[in-house]
């Protein structure tokens, strides 16, 4: 895939996020990594609707931006921090979807509940500490970098999620599976029964699955 179609490829993929709920007007964003190792970036405050491939920047590691007139999305050291700390990780995409956001309201996250989970996700979906306001860049960089470790998912204590693939399209379908996720366990938290939760052994089974033999027998 070229920078063009990539380009249209995360525009799409954030129009199809705003019509499902998750992102709202230009609160979300998304990156996915170059193949020269650089990181292409969602602009800030630039409605999906009106975004057209010429507006999306292109930052460097080091978080120098290289290309484009549009500033970055002010979220910039999630992406960048996950991109730098995870090379197993192609493409992230912050949302405010609302069972996600409910969820990192309480708790301690949402646990490994279900086998999509585990191929998709990595298992559980972790939570940052404490509350980071997004203004403060650099520390709620390092908190999301921090309290995702090898997860594909994360909730930002009240503020969001990010979700991570090793494509675009595969950082999508994680967002829907959490957003599945979070409503189902807040349904099963109201029910106020007790609930099945995965091993650690069937996580690790699951993700080893998908990763490795998922399509290939």
């Amino acid at each position: 895939m070229d920078d063009k179609d990539l380009r249209q490829n995360m525009i799409d993929t954030c129009k199809r996020l705003n019509a499902s709920g998750y992102i709202f007007g230009t609160w979300g964003n998304a990156s996915a990594r170059l193949a020269d190792g650089n990181i292409l970036m969602t602009p800030s405050r630039v409605e999906y609707a009106d975004m057209r491939i010429e507006d999306l920047p292109v930052l460097s590691p080091d978080g120098k931006q290289i290309y484009g007139e549009k500033l970055s999305t002010s979220e910039r050291e999630l992406h960048r921090g996950i991109l730098n700390a995870r090379p197993d990780v192609g493409a992230a995409l912050h949302t405010h979807s609302p069972y996600a956001m409910a969820a990192g309201a309480i708790g301690n996250g949402i646990p490994a509940l279900s086998e999509e989970m585990c191929q998709l996700l990595g298992g559980g979906i972790p939570v940052t500490g404490e509350f980071v306001p997004s203004e403060r860049h650099m520390e709620l960089g390092e908190a999301v970098v921090s309290a995702l470790g090898k997860a594909n998912a994360l909730l930002i204590r009240s503020h969001g999620i990010i979700c991570c693939g090793r494509t675009l399209r595969e950082a999508e379908v994680a967002c829907q599976i959490a957003e599945k996720s979070a409503m189902i366990y807040l349904a099963l938290l109201s029910a106020g029964k007790p609930f099945h939760i995965l091993d650690e052994p069937y996580v690790a089974m699951g993700r080893e699955y998908y990763l490795n033999s998922y399509g290939k027998s």
